[in-house]
């Protein structure tokens, strides 16, 4: 029987990462295990921030000193040093954005002013360097440093280093590297232009804001076959990170208000849920939200809101995003209960 991706990162920490520092310990659960759902001072591998909990990590480098959970300002014995996150995503045909799906895993240590570190076993495919954005915008942002690396000898050797003024340096010479390889592909693809990436990216620019439009609709967000929400959340990162500088809404044409109090109900213990309604500076907006929007346009998306975006569902689709997309660049439309009317 094959083993999982699971099994195969924790086996492989375990096995490659030997300490020198005895006071460096580690938190792992080898064993199939629920454990490391709890918060990390809860003795589990997840981590949170002002009562929004992340993913959990599969594993944590810790010592023995005083530490405050920035999750619920529980004070423990056991202050983390590195929070990994790990995947062998690239060997199991993950070469899109299901990259981005555990992204918030190591984001929660990250917010707490912990380096994460998001390990991406090597494999067939390549990391996509929107991911080594990512976590370099992350780390401006948010009070830790979050690594993305396809080698476990280099959190090995950042632990090695841990206590010493090469510790920070080490960090700060590695994401130089990150966005070395995210920028290279950024001036490649997207001539170094933000408005070229936002027009294929399904992304607004404005002032002080940006929208993201997608065309999800409840039943994504139920049925688990489709991952939407794991999906979703990542591609909220990105944008959120990204624009780390301005308002993010995040815009369902093919949701309604009354589909957002669905979910927020029946997806009451569903963390990516949780963390697209909770995320700070992010807002969902649906078509209820457009103002200005003609009532035919709005009745059209209502029409189409619950079927899947393919064949003539897709084609009225398309025709509708060609009235709200050009609307909301010019101002002729805006989002309820926004600032947007100042930007008209």
């Amino acid at each position: 029987m094959a083993l999982s991706s699971d099994a195969i990162i924790k086996t492989e920490i375990i096995d490659t990462i030997k300490l020198k520092d005895p006071k460096i310990k580690i938190r792992i659960f080898t064993q199939s295990s629920m454990e490391d759902q709890n918060p990390f001072a809860e003795g589990g591998l997840t981590f949170g921030y002002n009562g929004v909990l992340y993913g959990s990590c599969d594993a944590c480098w810790y010592i023995d000193e005083q530490w405050k959970d920035g999750f619920n300002s529980t004070e423990i014995n056991k202050k983390p040093i590195i929070a990994l996150e790990g995947t062998d995503a690239l060997n199991r045909k993950s070469s899109g954005n299901a990259q981005y799906q555990r992204f918030h895993h190591a984001l929660g240590a990250v917010k707490n002013g912990i380096v994460g570190v998001y390990y991406l076993k090597k494999g067939i495919d390549k990391i996509q360097a929107d991911l080594f954005g990512m976590a370099y915008y992350a780390s401006v942002v948010e009070k830790g440093k979050y690594l993305i690396v396809d080698d476990l000898s280099i959190v090995k050797e950042l632990l090695d280093l841990y206590g010493t003024k090469k510790f920070d340096q080490y960090i700060a010479d590695y994401q130089k590297q990150m966005f070395k390889i995210f920028n290279t592909k950024f001036q490649r693809q997207y001539n170094g232009d933000w408005n070229k990436f936002a027009e294929e990216r399904s992304t607004i620019i404005k002032n002080s804001y940006v929208i993201k439009h997608a065309g999800r609709m409840k039943r994504n967000f139920i049925e688990g076959s489709q991952r939407a929400g794991h999906i979703a959340v990542g591609e909220m990162f990105l944008t959120k990170y990204y624009f780390y500088n301005k308002k993010f809404y995040y815009l369902f044409p093919k949701m309604t208000h009354e589909d957002l109090e669905a979910l927020d109900y029946s997806k009451k213990t569903d963390k990516e849920w949780f963390l697209l309604r909770n995320e700070p500076n992010v807002e969902i907006k649906t078509v209820d939200d457009i103002v200005g929007l003609r009532p035919e346009v709005k009745k059209q998306l209502y029409n189409i809101k619950d079927e899947p975006l393919k064949g003539e569902v897709y084609r009225v689709y398309k025709v509708c995003l060609s009235v709200i997309i050009p609307g909301l660049k010019n101002g002729s439309l805006t989002l309820k209960g926004t600032t947007m009317e100042n930007e008209r």
